[in-house]
């Protein structure tokens, strides 16, 4: 055994008392040794127009409207786990797409460029529905993209895909008239924008949240996406009414649930099930071991809450398929699919 080998085994042993790992470069393939900035970051020109900018800002007449409509809140759906006034007040509106409080894209964990690029070619052989041709991205508002296999790909893109395709696989999305889709906690509407883009015979999509910022930029998102009529803020204080006449058949949560205490989720919850939504999916944060836990951001089950009002589970699947994919691929979890019993 070599002194360097030696001296190596040592550090090792160091550096796993902090968290980190000593490897020869030699064990290593050269894309672990680049540096994750050597895959660029695509810079779209007028990714933010000054129209956007004007309009989005926390002086807005329709965000304080949005503030005093929602102050009103029970207060059991109003407290915060993670949405306190000083986190959402440190935000550029204008800047919604970027790596913000409602998609974060770069970081800790897979969410790094050769995480992308995974996730991208994993894509690109599991696409059954076509969406990496349908449905483009253009970076408006600042979306961190990259260009991957000659096409510009962004996380919203990528993470709306999977969330398009286990839909379809369990209730049909693609061939159906006659579903009504609740996203709650929609934040600035990227699935709503990206399921009815590439699904024209669904009838309609509401957004909601009780964050006046999120729907404050949903709206505003949704209608430059030329979605009105298609796709509808439903606010937090009208959702009863929403729910009393939309025919909700599908209720989304994606991420945000991980995000609330225990009484803002039953708060929820309670609501499907006293307005018969049949179907609910829910995403949790990546962070509960890969999502196979369903939990809030603090260690708390949401699943109790959920099955007490009548919902059992139909399905459970990892993001991707494949086991070395959800292990490194873009910030992986499990989707989870529920059906309000009759």
């Amino acid at each position: 055994m070599t002194l360097s080998t030696i001296a190596g085994r040592q550090l090792d042993r160091v550096a796993r008392r902090f968290g980190h790992r000593v490897f020869p470069e030699w064990a290593l393939h050269p894309s672990q040794i680049s540096e994750i900035e050597s895959i660029d970051q695509i810079q779209v020109p007028g990714a933010i127009t000054p129209e956007a900018a004007e309009y989005l800002n926390t002086a807005n007449p329709r965000l304080l409207e949005l503030r005093r409509m929602y102050a009103g809140l029970d207060d059991a759906v109003r407290t915060p786990l993670v949405w306190a006034e000083k986190f959402t007040s440190a935000q550029n509106l204008a800047d919604f797409r970027g790596n913000s409080m409602w998609v974060y894209q770069l970081g800790d964990g897979n969410l790094h460029a050769r995480a992308y690029l995974l996730a991208t070619y994993y894509l690109m052989a599991n696409d059954r529905l076509g969406l990496m041709q349908k449905l483009p991205e253009d970076g408006a508002f600042g979306a961190i993209c990259f260009e991957m296999a000659g096409r510009v790909i962004s996380r919203d893109l990528l993470d709306s895909i999977l969330e398009i395709d286990f839909l379809d696989r369990h209730l049909q999305i693609a061939s159906r008239d006659d579903l009504s889709i609740l996203d709650i906690g929609a934040g600035y509407g990227r699935l709503a924008h990206r399921v009815m883009s590439a699904f024209p015979s669904l009838p309609k999509y509401w957004a909601t949240d009780v964050i006046a910022e999120s729907s404050f930029v949903c709206e505003y998102y949704l209608r430059f996406r030329g979605l009105q009529g298609r796709c509808e803020l439903a606010p937090g204080n009208e959702i009863d009414r929403v729910l009393q006449l939309a025919k909700i058949g599908l209720a989304i949560n994606i991420h945000s649930f991980s995000e609330c205490p225990p009484s803002a989720i039953g708060w929820w919850i309670e609501k499907l099930a006293i307005h018969g939504v049949k179907y609910l999916m829910v995403v949790p944060n990546a962070g509960n071991h890969g999502g196979q836990l369903l939990r809030n951001n603090v260690g708390q089950d949401m699943l109790p809450l959920i099955e007490r009002k009548g919902f059992r589970l139909i399905a459970r699947e990892a993001k991707y398929a494949d086991p070395e994919v959800q292990k490194f691929g873009l910030n992986p979890t499990c989707y989870w699919l529920f059906e309000l019993k009759s």
